[in-house]
């Protein structure tokens, strides 16, 4: 099996067809499907956040089998992963995508669940903190994208329990948590 640093590759990757979109419906929804939990699970284990449709990603090419993936099959691959609410466009001209690993309603559950684990039920931290802090270190939340976060956070506060409030600058950003 091949490896992409300590990521296991799964045996469609070294399939050449693979590599292009396929004319044949059926075909096409399930290399669709591959792509998509593929492009998840790694960027889940390897913790990335954005792919840029234009940039050097490691997925969209292997050396091994001498294949890359064309512009148009990248854009349909982060699409699909789109049209389900797993990813979004972060510009109009779709050339950078965000990766949702988790749905930020998952977030949500992982930030509180985070905060009690901790016993942070009536603290305040700062954004920073949730997302590169001591605490958070070991856990998903460590290196969160921060517009990931923020909706996270967004969406618990208009839940009742959190309160977010501006500092300064976005570094001191605080919240107030009411679990």
């Amino acid at each position: 099996m091949q490896k992409l640093g300590d990521f296991k590759l799964p045996h469609f990757f070294n399939y050449p067809p693979y590599f292009t979109l396929q004319p044949v419906r059926e075909t096409r929804e399930k290399q669709v499907q591959l792509w998509k939990e593929l492009i998840l699970d790694y960027c889940r284990t390897q913790k990335i956040f954005v792919i840029g449709l234009e940039e050097e990603f490691p997925l969209f090419s292997n050396s091994v089998i001498e294949r890359t993936l064309t512009h148009e099959a990248r854009e349909a691959f982060l699409s699909a992963l789109v049209s389900e609410g797993r990813a979004e466009w972060l510009d109009k001209g779709r050339r950078k995508c965000l990766i949702l690993w988790h749905r930020i309603q998952d977030w949500a559950d992982i930030i509180l669940n985070f905060v009690k684990d901790n016993g942070f039920e009536d603290s305040v931290m700062t954004v920073e903190e949730i997302r590169s802090g001591i605490e958070s270190r070991g856990t998903e939340l460590h290196g969160i994208d921060r517009t990931i976060l923020m909706r996270a956070l967004k969406l618990l506060e208009q839940k009742g329990k959190l309160a977010i409030f501006k500092g300064t600058s976005a570094d001191d950003e605080g919240v107030k948590f009411s679990v």
